[in-house]
């Protein structure tokens, strides 16, 4: 009797055990077509944004009398509404010096700063201004990386249920991939808010400077002719060395026009005796 309750408990036990699996099977099957139909679920979880998310892009070029000045209060301007420069560099030619500055500036802050360089002494070459609607693109990534979460959530709590090594290789398979793609979304969030944070402002201040003939300097004449006199002695060694270098050739040379020569006087002195 004890033997046929241990049967009866233990066929009641597998029958658990196995019905459990198949819950994770099916569950991680339910939650892999989730992944695949994320139009679905995005359109459940899609909010409209608070705040239209708007990055700011500006060129400005403006030419100065003096432009060691006008950078020191660009220098100002940008300090005191907490900017940076993300790149600077300085070119100096003939006829102008310039400063080419990439400053990135507080959004709020952009429309004021390019406002004062407008009014400022120098005149204003060129100017740009182009403002991108980005909230779409924004609610878009922040919806997909909610998704993520939340399956991430769920298979984690599917991998405590695991019985087999098959169905736990399979699970953790799927937690990498989607903390890998939690991971790329999130920096492409964070860059996204940066641009959105930051205005960039690509500035360059420009001074010209007055037109001033340089005559093109030349050698002394007695400096030409020791080089002329150099150049021809250095030349006339390397002839000699020619030469010798290919002795054995001058010498057939030689040979063969002293055999003609001497063939034609022979015909000649032939044509004289007949």
């Amino acid at each position: 009797m004890k033997q046929v309750i241990k049967l009866i408990l233990i066929a009641i036990l597998i029958t658990s055990c196995n019905h459990k699996e198949r819950e994770v099977v099916t569950e991680v099957t339910t939650l892999s077509k989730l992944e695949k139909s994320e139009d679905v679920l995005h359109k459940q979880v899609k909010k409209e944004a608070k705040k239209k998310k708007i990055i700011k892009d500006g060129r400005l070029g403006i030419n100065v009398s003096d432009l060691e000045k006008s950078k020191a209060d660009i220098d100002t301007m940008v300090r005191n509404i907490g900017g940076y420069y993300d790149n600077e560099s300085y070119s100096n030619t003939d006829t102008e010096t310039e400063y080419n500055l990439k400053i990135r500036i507080p959004t709020d802050k952009f429309e004021a700063l390019i406002n004062k360089i407008d009014k400022g002494e120098g005149e204003v070459s060129y100017k740009e201004i182009d403002a991108r609607d980005v909230t779409d693109q924004f609610i878009d990534l922040e919806t997909r990386l909610t998704n993520k979460r939340n399956y991430l959530i769920r298979y984690q709590e599917l991998l405590k249920k695991a019985k087999s090594v098959k169905e736990i290789l399979e699970i953790e398979e799927k937690i990498r991939g989607l903390e890998e793609e939690i991971e790329s979304t999130t920096g492409k969030l964070e860059y996204l808010n940066d641009l959105v944070d930051y205005s960039t402002l690509k500035l360059t201040i420009t001074q010209k400077k007055d037109f001033k003939f340089i005559p093109e300097q030349r050698v002394k004449f007695s400096e030409k002719l020791k080089q002329s006199v150099s150049n021809g002695w250095y030349g006339f060694v390397d002839f000699l060395l020619l030469i010798l270098s290919n002795w054995v050739f001058v010498i057939i040379i030689l040979v063969l026009v002293y055999l003609w020569k001497k063939y034609i006087k022979q015909k000649k002195n032939k044509k004289k005796l007949e």
